[in-house]
Parts: structure tokens; sequence; C-alpha cells
């Protein structure tokens, strides 16, 4: 199944379910789920009949980010290897780990602002999972347990600010700087989510090219460490780092600018493209 949040022509945000055909969505609101949080706290993973459901046209719906409250969105810094490297950076021999506000997540085709007190604005493609099933001090092995779905994340950066201070959070939480979806998917459609393809291009030239195989730490070692440490909540968000090709590893440095549209794609995932504009 595809999670998606949406609205009509009423402006109301429900959970919906894009359906096979990709140009329909079941209304699963109308089964009394509150939002997406709702549905994947109750663990439903599949619309088993959809005419069951009211529907609408894709064409007829606006999708926002398939999450909009999740409990936290840990993010994962320096965790494919030759980002690491491009970086400047040692390969940890831990999870990085850093939080993205809540207050960040915007939806497909809305506007990345960049804010004022920015001059180095860069975009990161990432692969992200969803918990299903919360739990504590999760071991590595029982992973699958856990994931309801995966999703697509551009953590966009503000570099001068992440690097004044040893804290990332900050410079990764500015409004609009978590793009998210277009949909979480649902896990069993994915069949190994460490052999995707996931890449980012803005304005048609390819950026980011690379594939999850290429992570330091995959979804099982992520899922464990967390769970060592703070007990998982269903519909956690947890995106698990960018592949080489930043605007900060590049010569000459390459920053987002006004005008530019970001495309991130993510192999069974689809793609999120948001339009980049200034504060």
């Amino acid at each position: 199944m595809k999670l998606v949040s949406f609205s009509a022509a009423d402006g109301k945000v429900r959970p919906g379910a894009l359906l096979e055909e990709g140009n329909q969505v079941a209304d699963l609101g109308a089964a009394g789920y509150a939002d997406t949080l709702d549905v994947i706290t109750s663990g439903v993973r599949s619309v088993d009949r959809p005419d069951a459901y009211p529907g609408y046209r894709l064409s007829e719906v606006r999708l926002h980010a398939p999450i909009a409250n999740p409990p936290r969105v840990f993010a994962i810094g320096l965790n494919y290897r030759d980002h690491a490297k491009e970086s400047g950076m040692e390969i940890p021999k831990v999870p990085v780990v850093f939080f993205k506000l809540t207050t960040s997540i915007v939806g497909p085709g809305e506007n990345i602002v960049l804010p004022k007190n920015s001059t180095q604005p860069d975009y990161e493609a990432e692969f992200a999972f969803v918990i299903g099933k919360g739990g504590y001090r999760i071991p590595a092995a029982a992973w699958q347990d856990h994931v309801y779905g995966y999703t697509i994340v551009n953590d966009v950066s503000a570099r001068d600010v992440q690097f004044a201070t040893t804290q990332w959070s900050m410079s990764k939480s500015f409004p609009t700087f978590c793009p998210m979806g277009p949909s979480i998917v649902t896990a069993d459609e994915i069949a190994d989510p460490h052999q995707l393809a996931i890449g980012l291009s803005i304005d048609g030239e390819v950026l980011q090219n690379s594939n999850t195989r290429e992570l330091v730490f995959g979804i099982p070692a992520l899922i464990e460490h967390l769970s060592s440490i703070t007990p998982l909540l269903p519909g956690d968000v947890i995106s698990t780092g960018t592949p080489p090709g930043v605007g900060l590893g590049r010569t000459p440095k390459r920053w987002l600018k006004p005008g530019e549209m970001v495309t991130v794609t993510i192999e069974g995932l689809g793609s999120l493209t948001n339009p980049v504009v200034a504060e």
C-alpha cells in the first residue's frame, strides 16, 4: 500500500491509499482514521476492498507530506562512505544522530524556502523508513517486525549554520527544510530496502546518484542502536543519510538557488519534487 495524506476541494487533510492504478486515492478517513499516524499506529497495511472507501481521482486532490506529525524525525549523518569522504570527515564507527524538528516538514510540490540568515543552503537526497511497531532495545535481527514502510526525504541543510557549532539539528530544521513524500510505501512492497537506486537532480541535472547498498549503517543496525537509547514509537521517521554529490562536497560549492526545482528519486518509492524560493 502507498499511504498518503491528501486534501480535496474542501481543504480537509485526510489519510488515503494510492491505489494500484496510480490515478485514484481511497479515503481512509471515511473509515474513522484521523490521519496517517492513526493508520500506522493501527497497523493498517493494505486496502482489501478499495470500493468500500470514497474515492478521488489523483488529479482532484493535493498530496501533502505523508506523515505531518511523526513523534520524531531522526536523521543519520555521514552514513554513505563516499559522502563522509567528500565532507572531509572519517567514516563513523557508530551512527551520527541528529533531529529535524517536525515544523520543518512539507510535502511534494511545496516550496523550499531559503532563509535570510543563511548563505549556504544545501540539498540531500535521503531514504527514510517509518516505524510501525515501537519498542525498546530491539535486536537487529527483529528489524522487519518494526518497519511500517519507506519514504523519501530531502534533508535540506544550512551549512553555515551547521558548522558554526557542533550541533546540527537547528541547521536542518528551518521551516520547509524537510520535504517528504509523496507516499509511505509499506514494507511488503519493497523486497530489499538495501538495494535501491537513489538520486537527486536540479532542473534535470543529476547531482547525486547512488544506491542504498552503500549505507554504512543499514536499517537493522540503526533500529538496534536507536532503540538501545530511546524507545522507538509508531510513526517515528528515520532518515538514513545522503550519498555523495551534495553542494558542500563540490568544487566550487554548489548551493541551492531561488527558482530551481529539486527532485529526489528512489527506486520503488517514486519522486519528490520541490521548487526553491527565497524568504
